[in-house]
């Protein structure tokens, strides 16, 4: 009987830069697309033009087949798969919409709420993209908080002086 071949380590070189490839594009279209929102439908009011929206949505790595992909485990290819499933219902509505630019971002809001939604599973699942001194980049937001009284100092005696002639 011949023996199987062992699959290949989840973690290998290729699945580690695939990942991370896939990690930096999406990382970089959300960063994108929460900068420009608002700007987006402005620019689409006043030149009644898609393509500022188009353009933010645009990824830099458009070129990746099954070949690189195949090295993902199924269970991340299929929450890959479901992120752009959801930005490319959202570039095939600002594609062809002739909604109005108020109508346009009420639908934009919705579908963004889902990639958004879609955008944490991947991150769950793949993690965050490399920095490029090797740690894992960690997206935060800033969050006020509200002061503590500051603790009030002792009372000092007030001292007069007088001046002597």
């Amino acid at each position: 009987m011949a023996r199987r071949k062992k699959a290949p380590a989840a973690t290998d070189e290729s699945t580690l830069r695939v990942r991370n490839l896939i990690a930096l594009d999406a990382a970089h279209l959300m960063r994108r697309l929460n900068a420009r929102r608002d700007e987006m439908f402005i620019l689409f009011s006043r030149l009644r033009s898609r393509a500022p929206m188009l353009e933010t949505l645009a990824t830099r790595y458009t070129s990746a087949t099954f070949h690189e992909l195949m090295h993902l485990p199924a269970r991340e290819q299929t929450v890959v798969d479901q992120f752009y499933e959801c930005l490319d219902t959202l570039r095939w509505y600002f594609t062809y919409t002739e909604d109005m630019p108020s109508t346009a971002q009420h639908t934009f809001n919705t579908l963004h709420r889902r990639l958004e939604e879609a955008y944490r599973k991947l991150v769950t699942v793949l993690g965050l993209p490399v920095s490029p001194e090797g740690g894992t980049v960690v997206e935060a937001e800033v969050v006020a908080q509200a002061e503590a009284p500051a603790p009030e100092a002792p009372a000092r005696p007030r001292r007069t002086l007088k001046y002597l002639p």
